[in-house]
């Protein structure tokens, strides 16, 4: 029987707050058996996706129900979104030497189950774009991006929208797609040299530290008429300031609420009552909810303005499996600079 021995990254304990390297995360040494059932096959991995959803993926069951996506296990690699190599297979659609996209563990080599699809990405070896963006702007992040601005925040050209966490992964495509379309953008990111990316180089109206003075009135500065759309990506304070300046019939894109993920008080919300005297519209969705039309639109439009420099996407790539804790940690210290990846290999 012939094993590899590789390199993985184990869930080995429920975090009351932040995911501790060494204590929640842990990188072990493993054995891959290389004999593979009906179609089977290896991959090896090049690329992983640090998203501030894994979080939720690591809270007890007990109390807590994610109808989107599954509970890590205790003992199990943490898996998500990865590009990988095909290296040896038993399944026809993967062949040997296909770059693949799809949920793969947080390790050096993955055994993919017989029922478990993978995209294969045409042209992988030739393209002009690196191939972590397939975990990024035209990955998860990206349809995310894409799909929920169009769709829930039914953008007009002429009208403001605030996107907080601006300079992450999805809030630097958010802002980005509404200037195409004719908004004025204000973002907010985490510290002077992130809103300084907003300005200069994503062409934002606007933006601010919000950890410098108060975030209301901070966004009032940037928005005295008000806002119409609101991009939500973190909650807490920026969600409050939001409700206060939006505008009647202004619209609220759920797409994630960082600062709750690892904290066991709730932020006490002040000004939820505009909802009903402002007649808002909110609305939540995960990736998966946008029709195929819509993904075809988004992977057609993005990757052109992406080879066209018309649009930018700033990575923030950590290379080494080993390093891979420490990023987890810091994606919720807002430590990382643009989109976080894990660089395991090459190519």
């Amino acid at each position: 029987m012939v094993k590899i021995t590789y390199k993985a990254v184990v869930y080995r304990k429920i975090p009351d707050e932040y995911p501790l390297p060494g204590e929640h995360l842990v990188v072990e040494s493993k054995e891959l058996d290389e004999n593979l059932n009906e179609n089977e096959l290896i991959t090896r991995n090049l690329y992983f996706s640090l998203d501030p959803y894994l979080r939720n993926r690591m809270k007890p069951s007990k109390g807590f129900k994610a109808d989107y996506t599954s509970r890590y296990e205790i003992g199990k690699t943490i898996d998500n979104y990865s590009v990988g190599e095909v290296i040896a297979s038993k399944n026809p659609k993967y062949p040997v030497g296909a770059v693949v996209v799809g949920f793969l563990g947080l390790e050096e080599y993955t055994r993919v189950p017989a029922n478990q699809s993978l995209k294969i990405i045409e042209g992988a070896r030739e393209s002009k774009l690196p191939l972590s963006y397939h975990v990024g702007a035209l990955g998860m992040p990206g349809i995310t991006a894409y799909g929920s601005l169009l769709d829930i925040g039914q953008p007009k050209a002429g009208e403001t929208i605030y996107v907080s966490a601006a300079s992450g992964a999805v809030g630097q495509l958010v802002g980005q797609i509404a200037k195409r379309l004719g908004l004025r953008v204000i973002g907010s990111a985490g510290s002077d040299e992130k809103v300084e990316f907003l300005l200069k180089d994503l062409k934002f109206d606007a933006a601010f530290n919000h950890k410098k003075g108060s975030i209301l009135e901070s966004l009032r500065a940037a928005a005295p008429e008000g806002i119409d759309i609101y991009y939500e990506n973190v909650g807490g304070e920026a969600l409050d300031a939001a409700l206060e300046v939006l505008k009647h019939h202004g619209r609220i894109i759920v797409s994630g609420m960082i600062t709750s993920y690892n904290s066991n008080a709730p932020y006490g919300y002040k000004n939820l009552i505009n909802i009903v005297s402002k007649r808002l519209k909110i609305e939540g969705f995960i990736s998966d909810d946008f029709s195929a039309e819509t993904q075809t639109k988004f992977e057609n439009d993005v990757s052109s303005w992406l080879l066209n420099r018309v649009i930018v996407f700033k990575e923030d790539v950590t290379v080494g499996l080993e390093n891979a804790p420490e990023a987890f940690l810091g994606l919720y210290q807002g430590k990382n600079f643009g989109k976080a990846v894990v660089k395991i290999a090459d190519l």
